[in-house]
């Protein structure tokens, strides 16, 4: 069972390297700030996942901070590009 989440978790590592050229080359401002949110939450995800395989939360404190680390960042990018920053 343990090797499912190991699995599951490059899986979501392979689909944030994808992301990553939507990052580098997206076409605007918002297809960017679009695609390291994905990125982001992709890695919290494969984060949780390596914690239930390894069966330490520490790896589910990191996961907590850089999603609420996340979560400002696309803010602060959403008011940025309405020009209200």
């Amino acid at each position: 069972m343990s090797d499912i989440f190991l699995f599951a978790a490059i899986c979501f590592i392979v689909m944030a390297l994808a992301l990553l050229f939507r990052l580098i080359k997206g076409p605007t401002a918002a297809d960017r700030a679009v695609a390291a949110d994905s990125i982001e939450i992709l890695a919290d995800l494969a984060l949780i996942l390596f914690a239930l395989y390894s069966g330490r939360s520490i790896y589910l404190d990191i996961a907590l901070v850089t999603a609420l680390l996340g979560f400002v960042g696309s803010v602060i990018i959403g008011r940025y590009l309405e020009g209200k920053l």
